[in-house]
């Protein structure tokens, strides 16, 4: 085990200095949540909806949340008797009310409706859900999150600092966020590994030596089985993993960086330098520098939230490189990036271009049922070199189909798995661009992608 002091103190005070709301944004964010509360019961009121209650949950209302994130998530808690066609029903009609006072108003879908608002530059989250009597009852999977706030301010008083320390480090280390599109620490997660270990030094310390498997069950009441690399027991819900959502690479990402982290605390760990988007010469250099071939995959992205559309784009990325190595391409690797008007899939390829021929080989001779059939089916084809045995077995050298990536890509793209909104979206249009045609894709944050892509 690693010999470790803790963060220096000025470190400590130079990240919360940065990340650490001040009084002033700590009475705004109180005030727009006693604001939105009434607009809550005021629309309630005016539609003639009885026995709802307004909670405020999420890190907002933890005293856990970083400086400038203005988010806000209202639960408006319903009897838990209520229909599950009054709540969507009688829920959203309350939130459009309160809409009707923010800059703007989109309906998303979870398990059930709920309204994504800006009010006064707030972020707010507009949720309908069952006021259940325990966790283990819900009837929809937000009626737990009142239940995780409760559980976190009982306990978090005094760790307010650490948690926000975690989560900086989390967000410097790029594995910060539950949604699909990152795979990462959920905030909630962070609030647990902190009331679990006592303290950000602690957390960190114990995540250098986490193995897949990892276990933490705060309240010891955990006993179904879970195949996740990190298991947190939900302390409000022993059936639930919090950290399903990480993936693999992430959970070690973030212990590599904890092991980094020890060797030298720096403010880089939190605050890590600000890439700037490559420039043609770089891309240019860079590719002649690695000598493989370099595939984007363009189409334009589909109209649907994150959490839907990035499952089917890792869907598409591993069916496309599937589709390579069926036909003997050798991949690097691969990678998404996803912007507001395009979508590319990117692939590295040892090389784009194989031999024209191929080697196949057959059944041994002495098979003779399979080995007669196997030389009668390529003996004297026109797509063969030239056929013999060779160690007991058939063997002819055929004509390569497809000989290009680029042109196997062109022609078996739509055979490949993706999800109905990708596969909408590629059926209208693609381009495959090789090498030094991504210079084309201008998008800024695509040139940052790229930067770290190659």
């Amino acid at each position: 085990m690693e010999t470790y002091t803790g963060i220096p103190d000025e470190l400590r005070l130079a990240v919360l200095e940065r990340i650490k709301p001040d009084e002033a944004e700590r009475t705004k964010l109180l005030e727009i949540q006693n604001e939105l509360a009434g607009e809550v019961r005021a629309g309630a009121e005016k539609l003639g909806v009885s026995g709802i209650l307004v909670k405020m949950v999420g890190s907002a209302a933890r005293g856990t949340w970083l400086s400038g994130t203005h988010d806000i998530d209202v639960f408006i808690s319903f009897p838990e008797e209520t229909s599950r066609m009054d709540l969507e029903v009688q829920g959203m009609a309350i939130a459009r009310e309160v809409a009707k006072h923010a800059e703007y108003a989109e309906d998303r879908h979870a398990e059930h409706p709920y309204l994504n608002v800006v009010f006064k530059g707030f972020d707010v989250d507009l949720v309908p859900c069952f006021r259940v009597a325990s966790a283990c009852c819900i009837k929809s999977a937000v009626d737990r999150t009142p239940f995780h706030n409760d559980f976190v301010k009982a306990r978090i008083n005094g760790c307010e600092d650490d948690v926000l320390l975690l989560k900086q480090f989390m967000r410097g280390s790029g594995v910060y966020g539950s949604e699909l599109r990152t795979q990462g620490f959920s905030g909630y997660l962070t609030e647990l590994l902190i009331i679990h270990y006592g303290s950000f030094e602690n957390a960190v310390l114990a995540a250098c030596s986490w193995k897949p498997g990892e276990k933490i069950d705060v309240m010891q009441h955990g006993e179904i089985k879970h195949e996740e690399p990190l298991i947190m027991v939900d302390p409000t819900d022993p059936r639930r993993n919090v950290a399903a959502a990480l993936s693999l690479d992430k959970f070690c990402m973030f212990i590599d960086s904890c092991r980094e982290f020890l060797k030298g605390p720096e403010i880089r760990f939190f605050f890590p330098p600000l890439l700037l988007p490559l420039e043609d010469s770089e891309i240019l250099e860079r590719l002649e520098s690695r000598k493989s071939t370099q595939l984007a995959i363009i189409f334009k992205t589909p109209d649907v939230v994150e959490d839907v559309l990035y499952p089917q784009l890792y869907k598409m990325e591993q069916s496309t490189a599937a589709l390579l190595k069926e036909y003997d391409f050798s991949i690097l690797k691969t990678g998404v990036w996803s912007g507001k008007d395009e979508t590319v899939i990117m692939l590295e390829l040892i090389s784009g271009t194989l031999p024209r021929v191929k080697k196949h080989i057959g059944p041994p001779v002495w098979v003779r049922m399979h080995a007669e059939k196997f030389k009668e089916k390529y003996e004297g084809s026109e797509n063969v070199f030239r056929g013999y045995i060779e160690n007991g077995k058939y063997v002819f050298e055929i004509l390569r189909k497809y000989p290009l990536a680029k042109g196997l890509l062109e022609n078996q793209l739509m055979h490949c798995s993706v999800g109905k909104h990708v596969c909408h979206s590629v059926n209208e249009s693609f381009e495959i661009l090789e090498n030094a045609e991504i210079c084309r894709l201008k998008d800024s944050d695509f040139r940052i992608f790229l930067r770290k892509w190659v």
